[in-house]
């Protein structure tokens, strides 16, 4: 009695298709419950090479190999754009799941490299896989055909699948030059086109900003900014029925190797942190994001900052330089959500005056707004080693919304004044931080050539000798993490140099802030976290028989402003 197999259809270009038989092949003396499994491979490389390796071509060799053969229920397994270099490839492992079910008598391929580009993986397969369950291999044009195990073929057959897998690590490595080439000059080597971009239909290699995606991205990085979390941005541009941006390139009729979503409306955090932290809004290439291992591990790896190349101005910016790395500081401050799901413009911005740590939002379903508070998070958990830093969140807004009028004002009325004071004091404060930090440098670097030294000195006792394998590893291991992490040191400290090398192009840029807030007649979420990086609350003072609490509040890129002291000296 005949098998019928039913097989799925994959529209994907990998479908199992089933051969209908002549009808004089019906009583062929061949014939079997099994069927015949015919499988054809094209990868992009092996499209350069022309017709010869066509699915066509392959399809046609492989049907008038099994006619003349008389072989019967063919079913061809096809994998189209699929690298030989493993067996993640849709079409193969339809044919293994058959072959393991016990319903595949015969293999045939064009040629052994139409299976597979990895010798160990193809041995594996054919030597032991397909023999274990009666399967029959046939690859024509290498004359390769399991059935006759004497043929001096099949015993080239090892020799041959190493030749194929030198082929594609050769044809990697040519790949790998040419993308890094590409890379290190600055060409894209991504096809796909960030949501908020599209190509210009004139010149597909440039990007142009999509008007309608471009303002929900701008949308997003204001919410960023107004200290909305990844998972409430989600929630909020689900509310609002905003296209998720596989949904709008669907509708756009944009590519995307997406399926079309359940729910077109529905925003999942990572895209929108991945949204949040793409180099691409402001207008920059950036390559080499991502690494493999080798041709056999194709999982995709990101790459250090360090390794990366990143290219500006290479096409429209959607955000501003100065909001992205705003958004990128705001991302590190991660703060604790409440149970109620409420949150302040304060929260991840607050800390303790004393003990350097996040004062925790705390709120209640019954709370009133001015009913919730901050308090310190270390005296929280222990009392003994921090006093209660607590403070109304309505008393915080208030105080620093005060002393941000106060600098709005001065920097308003005296620009001038302002720059040249701030900018005297940012000097002084640079000096003194370069002086300590280069001078901790010089510790670092000398301590790592001193280190250099010693790891010779106990080699060269360890050839002699003079002392043991198991000193020398103990010595060894220890200079090698003490120098690790005078290196890591060292490169915090090249930083901070840099950085207070930059105090005076930092002013400029924080009154440009500023008097982008003249006209502010209240706290707002998002001029709070443009202008300020940390707010300190002090330990109330009771002494006077009235409750007291101070606050310090520090800028983003200039930090404390003395407000009192500039105004009596201009008042003066």
């Amino acid at each position: 009695m005949r098998h019928d197999s039913s097989f799925d259809i994959n529209s994907n270009s990998n479908p199992v298709q089933t051969v209908a038989q002549p009808k004089e092949d019906k009583n062929m003396l061949r014939a079997t419950d099994k069927i015949t499994a015919l499988y054809c491979r094209l990868s992009q490389e092996d499209s350069l090479d022309g017709e010869s390796n066509s699915v066509t071509n392959q399809r046609r060799i492989l049907e008038a190999y099994a006619r003349e053969h008389r072989f019967t229920n063919l079913t061809f397994f096809i994998d189209d754009g699929y690298s030989g270099t493993d067996f993640n490839r849709p079409g193969i492992q339809k044919l293994l799941t058959e072959v393991e079910a016990d319903r595949v008598s015969t293999i045939i391929v064009k040629d052994l490299s139409r299976f597979s580009r990895n010798s160990a993986m193809a041995g594996m397969f054919i030597n032991f896989t397909f023999a274990e369950h009666g399967v029959r291999f046939i690859a024509i044009n290498d004359n390769y055909d399991t059935i006759d195990p004497n043929s001096i073929d099949n015993d080239f057959a090892g020799i041959r699948n190493w030749f194929n897998e030198f082929y594609a690590r050769d044809t990697s490595r040519k790949i790998r030059a040419v993308q890094k080439a590409k890379g290190e000059r600055g060409d894209r080597l991504t096809s796909n086109v960030p949501y908020g971009y599209k190509k210009n239909p004139d010149d597909p290699k440039e990007w142009i900003v999509d008007d309608e995606a471009a303002r929900v991205v701008k949308r997003i990085f204001d919410l960023c900014m107004q200290g909305r979390g990844p998972s409430q941005i989600a929630s909020q541009l689900e509310a609002d029925k905003v296209l998720s941006p596989t949904a709008y390139k669907i509708r756009e009729g944009i590519d995307t190797p997406h399926a079309s979503p359940e729910n077109p409306y529905r925003w999942h955090e990572s895209t929108v942190v991945s949204i949040l932290e793409r180099m691409e809004y402001i207008g920059a290439t950036v390559n080499f994001k991502t690494y493999s291992n080798s041709i056999w591990d194709k999982k995709q790896r990101p790459n250090p900052a360090e390794n990366r190349r990143i290219f500006y101005n290479t096409h429209p910016a959607i955000i501003s330089q100065e909001v992205y790395e705003k958004v990128q500081e705001i991302r590190q401050q991660r703060h604790r959500r409440t149970a109620t799901g409420k949150s302040s413009i304060f929260s991840g911005l607050v800390y303790c005056a004393d003990c350097k740590q996040k004062l925790y939002y705390s709120t209640a379903n019954n709370f009133e707004k001015r009913q919730d508070f901050f308090i310190c998070s270390t005296h929280r958990i222990n009392k003994d080693k921090c006093s209660g830093h607590y403070i109304r969140a309505v008393s915080l807004e208030r105080m620093v919304w005060k002393h941000m009028r106060e600098v709005i004002s001065i920097v308003t009325q005296y620009e001038s004044y302002f720059r040249r004071e701030m900018g005297r004091t940012l000097q002084l404060q640079s000096e003194k931080a370069i002086r300590i930090s280069s001078k901790r440098l010089d510790q670092c670097e000398k301590r790592i050539w001193e280190l250099d030294r010693l790891f010779l000195k106990i080699y060269e006792d360890n050839a002699n000798s003079k002392l043991s394998d198991e000193r020398f590893a103990m010595m060894s291991r220890s200079y090698e993490d003490e120098q690790a992490a005078l290196k890591a040191e060292a490169v915090k400290l090249q930083e901070e140099i840099k950085v207070q090398e930059q105090q005076i192009e930092n002013l400029e840029k924080f009154i440009q802030r500023v008097k982008r807030y003249t006209t502010l007649t209240e706290l707002t979420p998002y001029a709070l976290r443009e202008l300020v990086r940390a707010v300190y609350v002090e330990a109330p003072d009771k002494s006077s028989g009235k409750r007291k609490q101070g606050i310090h509040v520090e800028y983003d890129l200039v930090g404390f402003i003395p407000v009192d002291e500039l105004m009596k000296a201009e008042q003066a």
